[in-house]
């Protein structure tokens, strides 16, 4: 995972550096590039919901994006967070049942691609993607991946994108309960004659995928836009599918109200984990 982390990294620093060789060359040809930033636009969102009274919650998001398109390089870089609390019910040592105000979700993921293209269209692009998270199928993943990238469509009110090609996929499964067994393989009971069971973490895993991502953006008026993001890493033993829609409405050039709704698929789970997560959210957006 150090090496996937040190990949990712140097994916996005790939893009600062080529952006400053660009910068430099237009530079000493006389033109003044410092009104376009080299291709550059990022955006950063954040949500937060707070209640107190006959139930507590705290539920918070945030999410940077950095995207750089000119005539050579097709770049972008995104860093996600997701942290919820609230009351659970739990055992405590007595076994009585009592509610707890507690964690629900933490999760964030990362990743940056670098594109290379051949003409206005086409280009090769080399990705990365970590995540963690505590609470879903798999503890942490991450893929790394090479393949080519078309762009259909780009215009004024419209924009779609495709990328697909092969990566290696290293996945940590979800600590589960089993079965405490004998020495002849036998289950170990309790006193009252029900199976013991134990938590274990099962063994990270490995594999190759065919990545797939599929860029979608429609502008519905001058305001309100529509954006969706299909990535998708199939291999044979796991396959995971994310898929990312919103509506944003402009306030101002620079300030959005977006929702949002992300549905995640893992195939491979673990007793006591669900293969699909859902997560809405409306949230400030700031454009630069």
């Amino acid at each position: 995972m150090k090496n996937l982390l040190i990949a990712t990294l140097v994916l996005a620093a790939l893009p600062f550096a080529a952006s400053a060789q660009d910068a430099n060359a237009n530079n000493a040809n006389g033109t003044n590039n410092s009104a376009q930033n080299g291709g550059w636009t990022g955006s950063g969102e954040f949500g937060f919901a707070s209640s107190r009274g006959n139930s507590r919650s705290e539920n918070a998001n945030a999410k940077l994006g950095l995207s750089q398109e000119n005539e050579v390089w097709k770049n972008s870089f995104f860093l996600n967070g997701l942290r919820s609390k609230g009351e659970v019910s739990v055992q405590d040592g007595n076994g009585n049942t009592v509610n707890k105000f507690s964690t629900t979700a933490n999760r964030y993921d990362t990743g940056a691609s670098v594109g290379y293209k051949f003409d206005p269209r086409s280009y090769v692009v080399t990705a990365a993607r970590y995540e963690h998270d505590d609470f879903g199928a798999n503890t942490w993943q991450g893929v790394l991946s090479v393949g080519y990238g078309y762009i259909a469509l780009k215009n004024e009110r419209a924009e779609l994108s495709f990328e697909i090609g092969p990566g290696f996929k290293r996945y940590q499964p979800a600590k589960s309960n089993r079965a405490v067994t004998n020495a002849d393989g036998t289950p170990v009971l309790d006193a009252n004659g029900a199976a013991v069971t134990e938590r274990y973490t099962p063994n990270a895993e490995s594999e190759v995928v065919g990545r797939g991502l599929v860029n979608g953006k429609y502008r519905l008026t001058d305001n309100t836009a529509l954006e969706d993001t299909l990535l998708i890493e199939a291999g044979s033993k796991n396959q995971y599918y994310q898929n990312d829609i919103g509506v944003s409405v402009s306030m101002t050039k620079k300030m959005a109200l977006k929702v949002g709704y992300q549905i995640r698929y893992n195939s491979d789970t673990q007793p006591g984990t669900v293969s699909t997560d859902k997560l809405m959210t409306t949230n400030l957006v700031y454009n630069f």
